[in-house]
C-alpha cells in the first residue's frame, strides 16, 4: 500500500470524519508536521548528502545548508590536508568552552547558531576546508501533485498516516482516547520503518576527534 497526496489527504478526512473549510485547509500543514517528526526521529540513509565549504581564519561561523536536517559528522582539513572531526555541541556548551570570541584555535566543537549558520570552537585560527555528512530535508508530499507520492508515502505509508492523524486530532482538540491509540499505532510504525536502517551512529568513533592522514 502506498499514499499518493490526494490518497492521503482523502484517508486523514475519512479517519476524522472532519471536511470542515478550515481543517481541510490545515490538511497539507498536518503532513509537514508529521513528515517532519518522521525524519527528525528516524535519520535513514537515503537521506543522506555531502557538502563542502571554508572556513576562514578568525570568522566562527560555517554555513548550513538550506535543505539541512541533522549532522552526521563534521570534518576540517587545515593546509597540511590532515582531516580532524569535530564534535556537535549546544551552543550553550560552546559559550561557556570559549566565552571569548576572540580566543582562537583549531576548532574542536560546533553547534547549530540559527537557521543559516554553525558556530565553531575556538575561533578559527587558520582557514580550513570543511566536510559535512548530514541528514537532508526530501521534498514534501504536499509541494508536489494530487497525484504525487514520495519515498516515505510509498515505503512508510502508516507512519505518515498516523503521524498526520496525531497533528489533525491535535488541531481538532480530538478524544485522548482517540489520541492515544493513534500515537501508539504511530510508534509501532516508526519501530517498523527504523528496522529499514536507521542510519545515525551514536557511538561512531570517526566523530570523535580522530585524525585522518594525507595519503603521501
Amino acid at each position: 500500500m502506498s499514499f499518493t497526496y490526494a490518497q492521503l489527504k482523502s484517508a486523514i478526512q475519512d479517519y476524522t470524519d472532519n471536511s470542515e473549510t478550515s481543517f481541510v485547509n490545515n490538511l497539507p500543514l498536518f503532513i509537514r508536521l508529521a513528515e517532519e517528526r518522521i525524519l527528525k526521529t528516524v535519520q535513514l540513509s537515503l537521506f543522506k548528502k555531502n557538502a563542502s565549504g571554508s572556513v576562514t581564519t578568525s570568522n566562527q561561523y560555517l554555513a548550513v545548508p538550506s535543505d539541512y536536517l541533522a549532522s552526521f559528522s563534521l570534518s576540517l582539513a587545515g593546509s597540511d590536508g590532515d582531516r580532524f572531526f569535530i564534535e556537535m555541541k549546544d551552543p550553550s556548551f560552546l559559550q561557556t568552552y570559549t566565552p571569548d570570541s576572540t580566543t582562537t584555535g583549531a576548532p574542536r566543537y560546533y553547534a547549530v547558531y540559527d537557521v543559516d549558520n554553525f558556530i565553531l570552537a575556538p575561533t578559527p585560527d587558520a582557514a580550513y576546508t570543511a566536510e559535512l555528512d548530514y541528514y537532508y530535508r526530501p521534498t514534501s508530499l504536499t509541494t508536489g501533485s494530487d497525484s504525487g507520492t514520495t519515498w516515505l508515502s510509498e515505503n512508510a505509508e502508516l507512519t505518515l498516516l498516523y503521524g498526520s492523524l496525531i497533528e489533525a486530532y491535535t488541531f481538532m482538540k480530538g478524544e485522548q482516547d482517540v489520541m492515544g491509540m493513534y500515537d501508539l499505532r504511530f510508534k509501532e510504525a516508526l519501530a517498523s520503518l527504523k528496522q529499514l536502517g536507521e542510519a545515525k551512529e551514536t557511538t561512531d568513533e570517526y566523530r570523535v576527534g580522530k585524525v585522518v592522514r594525507r595519503k603521501t
